[in-house]
């Protein structure tokens, strides 16, 4: 009985490994380069990019302190050819793992017709399938919307725009800010609501203030009509610059629709197994909506795997950390489960501490900023905010003991490794002040 996955991104790649490793047939259907969004246009461009605007930020740190002159020349052009050069190696490295258990990888277009999936004229018959499509960015309904890159052309455009305008204010919004403003470019955000409702007011006004500077943020703003070189504002104003649309994602999941139940977001409804509405039909990753994030869509394929070779598997979405990766990172959780009433939060604020890669910071009092809620009658973690080099680390193991359900007391016998992780045990031993 064989297994057919759609899609190769996080979700589908990790799904084909997860049911070869187990002994099964698969067969992954890519109709582009493996890997999907992630590695080809997402996360890891942005990734690489930011790479070099912390290291341009740092640059200009030492030379401010007077120990480091050095005058950074900048080819966007080479950037670009060694992005598409490492991904290459990438995805050759992805192949070849999927190909170690077995799996077979078929790259084209592929369409479901009953209970065979057909791709380059050839038909796959299947017992399950994973339908792990992803998403596209979603462009709203704005007149010249045609004239807007949107992440897919980072790696298309020829130089660092002289003036961008990024339509919309979450956190694909703020790293391409981040990255274009530290490469020069004069940079707009037009959030139609508020900037970064994802992060506490606190965290926001240090990200503003400390790590975009230069980036003019409109708030509650919207766009009439978008031009090559400029956009044009509902109240007639106008804005000189490039449009960048950062306005969300739509799922890729018109190759179930009429097949699968979808929900009113055209997302593919599933439950905790990850099952459809169809017994050995299932989804994962972004094309379910939800968490839009590489580590959930990783989760979310391992999910479906297991359960598509017989192992009952549920996904738990508890205590999801997420990241902004800027000039230095802005990392974020909260325990949407948790009951603490008012009277039982605390909050407790600190500044950033000298960690990994924030010594030379200390000078000009930008290590960052620490903010976390807990619920004091439960003796539990409700939240936390957190700015610093190791912010992605820190909450990762913290976001695990908040999953975990430990009490505040359990954390006491964290060891920290010097200076990797030295945030936890400031943070950990502020619980208590």
């Amino acid at each position: 009985m064989e297994n057919i996955v759609i899609g190769s991104g996080p979700s589908g790649r990790l799904a084909s490994l997860e049911l070869g490793k187990l002994g099964k047939e698969v067969t992954l259907i890519e109709k582009s380069h493996i890997a999907g969004t992630c590695l080809n246009e997402g996360c890891m461009v942005i990734c690489a990019l930011t790479d070099i605007t912390k290291f341009i930020e740092s640059n200009r740190r030492f030379t401010e302190h007077g120990f480091l002159k050095s005058q950074i020349e900048i080819s966007y052009e080479k950037i670009v050819e060694k992005i598409v050069e490492t991904q290459k190696m990438l995805r050759h490295i992805n192949q070849l793992e999927n190909e170690s258990v077995g799996n077979n990888i078929v790259y084209g277009k592929a369409v479901i017709e009953d209970d065979a999936v057909c791709v380059n004229n050839e038909s796959f018959e299947y017992g399950n399938l994973l339908v792990a499509t992803g998403a596209r960015p979603f462009i709203p309904e704005i007149k010249g919307r045609e004239f807007g890159l949107t992440n897919r052309d980072i790696l298309k455009i020829d130089d660092v725009p002289e003036e961008l305008n990024i339509i919309g204010g979450g956190i694909i919004a703020a790293e391409i800010a981040n990255i274009y403003s530290t490469l020069g470019s004069e940079v707009n955000i037009l959030a139609r609501s508020t900037f970064l409702k994802e992060i506490s007011a606190e965290t926001k006004e240090y990200v503003l203030k400390k790590i975009i500077p230069d980036v003019e943020i409109y708030e509650n703003t919207s766009v009439a009509e978008a031009f090559k070189d400029k956009v044009l504002l509902e109240n007639d104003a106008e804005l000189k610059g490039i449009p960048f649309f950062a306005t969300g994602r739509t799922p890729n999941s018109e190759i179930v629709e009429g097949i699968v139940e979808l929900n009113p977001d055209r997302t593919v409804k599933v439950d905790e197994m990850m099952k459809t509405s169809v017994g050995n039909i299932y989804a994962a990753g972004d094309v379910t909506g939800g968490y839009m994030l590489t580590p959930v869509a990783r989760k979310e394929g391992i999910t479906a795997a297991r359960n598509m070779a017989g192992h009952a598997n549920k996904i738990s979405y508890e205590c999801i950390p997420q990241n902004i990766s800027l000039n230095m990172e802005v990392s974020f959780v909260k325990n949407e489960k948790s009951l603490c009433s008012d009277e039982d939060k605390a909050k407790i604020a600190i500044p950033g501490i000298a960690g990994p890669s924030s010594f030379w910071n200390i000078l000009a009092g930008e290590t960052g900023y620490t903010e976390i809620e807990f619920d004091k009658k439960n003796n539990r973690i409700n939240e936390i905010n957190a700015i610093s080099p190791s912010s992605v680390s820190d909450l990762a193991y913290l976001s695990y003991l908040m999953r975990m359900d430990y009490d505040l007391d359990d954390y006491d016998e964290f060891l920290e490794i010097h200076p990797s992780t030295d945030s936890n045990y400031k943070i950990i031993k502020n619980m208590w002040l």
